[in-house]
């Protein structure tokens, strides 16, 4: 089957080189001249910077990195992190996420018992949704297909732990926001709750879903790596595994147009020329796929704007560190707001990466929350709209330094990224990244836009994050070759790629 990707980040890619890995004739189409998308790595003299301050998580045996491995033949390059990250609370000290049993220990000294039963319900919760979506279940369902392999996957799940009581407690949740679990008056753990939904989740305890919620703050338990070369090295070996079974990406190829004939997705239309397809796979926010789409764009494209409220301010800095390797990653907790948010992450760069940073020196990304709309108002008056963006990233080197003072001990160089950055360079409409928030489980979109044309993202289930992402791209690789594997009627001719030039294809930039 001729596939047509639209977009080399990890949804993309993962997808991509499951396909491809199946016999299929992939082809992706990237826009920039780097895979990867807001999970790239760029350099900046000298520096490999992560766009954004992340973390690589669901590499534990069974989870979503090593399915993923196991789908495509990528074998990622990692070490295990021995503290996923440690978050900073105002006047406390800071709590460090292990992924094994010392968060036990842990947690019970930083919340306290009566914290406990909240942090049970968590994990069970947690290692029952997680499983649901490595099953690469069709949630939500749109065909009765669907909703027969979901209510399958859904029976084995339960079928060693269901109870009635249970039955009746999961119902219950999958409609109700986590804060309804949090123990009253334990104001440090609501704290700790709402910082890391906020990250994980784009909203906090009184709004997140309690069963999505839980899942959200479990990603520390699922074996967090260090990736070498930064994040962006898992989708450079996804690119280089997608080229090595027959596939192949076109970098500094932008989508301008779906071509949609009698309602069905027929082919991609570049400045190079037209890419025919029987099936298209586009790795965009549903505004940006809607834009490709026009006329044809279905209503459920449409995303509000209350919905894309939120982007990311971001600092990259060239720092030297006296910091060791246990702990790279750290939410920090502030007292006042930094823009509309009053928390940041960090994320540095390993000390045995020398291909992050020239000797002496280490890569570190800032990230915090900030409202799309100012930023874009502000571009079109360039001395206010640079004026704020060194405001912001002073502080937020402020506050990390006052917050980290091992971590960062000096900065060589930095530079800022604002909503607009991540527009230009990601071309994400209005620089809106980690997607919608997830207050209800029926958020994520359904990834079959139309025959022939398929989502993935953060905007499907299982929303955002690396491991989730890549979740989503495997699971629309396993329904699309279903669907191709049931029919005669699938098209097995030959690209038609006129008059796109080879000579730009390359797997690598």
């Amino acid at each position: 089957m001729r596939i047509a990707v639209i977009g080399a980040g990890m949804g993309g890619l993962s997808a991509a080189a499951a396909l491809a890995k199946l016999g299929h004739e992939v082809t992706v189409l990237e826009a920039h001249n780097l895979p990867g998308g807001c999970a790239q790595t760029f350099l900046q003299r000298g520096c490999r910077f992560d766009a954004g301050a992340t973390l690589a998580g669901g590499f534990n045996r069974g989870g979503p990195m090593a399915l993923l491995e196991e789908a495509t033949g990528a074998r990622f390059n990692t070490r295990q992190a021995d503290i996923a990250m440690a978050v900073h609370l105002p006047g406390e000290a800071p709590v460090l996420r292990y992924g094994d049993g010392r968060w036990a220990q842990e947690r019970l000294r930083a919340f306290g018992p009566q914290a406990e039963r909240f942090w049970h319900w968590q994990e069970s919760r947690a290692d029952l949704l997680w499983a649901f979506a490595t099953h690469l279940a069709p949630w939500p369902p749109q065909r009765p297909s669907d909703l027969l392999m979901l209510l399958a996957d859904a029976a084995r799940l339960l079928a060693a732990r269901s109870h009635v009581g249970l039955s009746l407690s999961l119902a219950r949740e999958a409609v109700s926001a986590l804060g309804r679990y949090l123990p009253q008056g334990n104001e440090s753990l609501r704290m700790f709750i709402d910082a890391q939904l906020l990250i994980s989740a784009q909203c906090q305890s009184d709004r997140a879903n309690a069963l999505y919620g839980a899942c959200a703050l479990d990603l520390p338990r699922r074996e967090v790596r260090h990736v070498a070369g930064g994040i962006g090295a898992l989708a450079f070996e996804l690119s280089r595994t997608l080229t090595a079974h027959g596939g192949r990406v076109i970098f500094r190829s932008r989508a301008h147009r779906i071509v949609v004939e009698r309602g069905r997705a027929m082919a991609v239309e570049t400045a190079m020329g037209r890419l025919e397809a029987d099936a298209i796979i586009a790795n965009l926010t549903p505004p940006s796929l809607a834009r490709l789409l026009g006329e044809h764009a279905p209503k459920e494209l449409a995303v509000p704007p209350s919905e894309m409220e939120f982007g990311a301010f971001t600092v990259y800095a060239a720092v030297e560190s006296a910091c060791d390797d246990r702990c790279l990653h750290h939410q920090i907790v502030l007292r006042r707001p930094l823009s509309e948010g009053n928390s940041l992450f960090a994320s540095l760069s390993p000390s045995w990466d020398e291909s992050r940073a020239p000797r002496g020196l280490r890569a570190l990304t800032l990230s915090t929350h900030t409202r799309l709309e100012p930023w874009l108002k502000l571009r079109d008056h360039e001395p206010v709209y640079e004026e704020r963006k060194a405001s912001l990233a002073a502080q937020l080197l402020e506050s990390a330094k006052a917050a980290l003072p091992g971590v960062i001990r000096d900065v060589a160089f930095s530079l800022a990224g604002t909503p607009s950055t991540f527009r230009d360079f990601t071309l994400r409409a209005g620089g809106w990244v980690g997607g919608r928030a997830q207050t209800s489980l029926r958020v994520g979109m359904a990834p079959r836009v139309m025959p022939g044309l398929w989502l993935v993202g953060d905007s499907i289930f299982p929303g955002q994050s690396v491991a989730a992402t890549a979740l989503g791209g495997m699971r629309v690789a396993r329904q699309l070759h279903g669907d191709y594997s049931s029919s005669l009627s699938v098209s097995r001719s030959n690209w038609s790629m006129s008059p796109i030039s080879s000579s730009i294809s390359r797997s690598m930039p």
